[in-house]
C-alpha cells in the first residue's frame, strides 16, 4: 500500500501570495503497486496558463514536467502522463503511471505564465 501526499506551490512572484489562488486535490491517494494514481490541480490566477509538477522524495525536489495551456510536457524518463487545461478555473491532471515504491512521495502543482516572446 501506498501514500502519495499531495501539496501545491505556487510560482515564484514578487508581491503578494498566490498560493491561495491554487488548489490540489486529493490531499492524499492510497494505492497499490502497478495501479495509477492521478493528482488534480487548478488556479484562479488571471493570465496564468501554465501548471508545473514536482516530486519530493526524501529531501530531492524532481521536476516531473508541464502543461501550457492544453499541452502536456512530462520530463523524459519520467513515467507520468499531464493532461487537460492550464488555464484559469480549469483543471490539470497529473497521471502517475506504474505506482511502485519510489512513487510515494510528496507531489506539487505551481501555476505560472507562459511568456512567449516573438522576434
Amino acid at each position: 500500500l501506498h501514500i502519495i501526499n499531495c501539496c501545491f506551490i505556487n510560482s515564484l512572484s514578487t508581491g503578494s501570495s498566490l498560493s491561495d489562488k491554487v488548489d490540489q486535490t486529493p490531499a492524499d491517494i492510497y494505492k497499490e503497486q502497478g495501479q495509477t494514481a492521478k493528482i488534480y490541480c487548478s488556479h484562479r490566477i488571471d493570465n496564468y496558463d501554465k501548471i508545473l509538477w514536482y516530486k519530493q522524495l526524501n529531501g530531492q525536489l524532481q521536476y516531473l514536467g508541464y502543461l501550457n495551456i492544453k499541452n502536456g510536457n512530462p520530463e523524459k524518463g519520467v513515467d507520468v502522463t499531464i493532461e487537460g487545461d492550464a488555464n484559469k478555473n480549469k483543471n490539470c491532471t497529473l497521471t502517475i503511471n506504474s505506482l511502485s515504491v519510489s512513487s510515494s512521495a510528496v507531489y506539487f502543482c505551481a501555476a505560472s505564465f507562459h511568456s512567449a516572446t516573438c522576434h
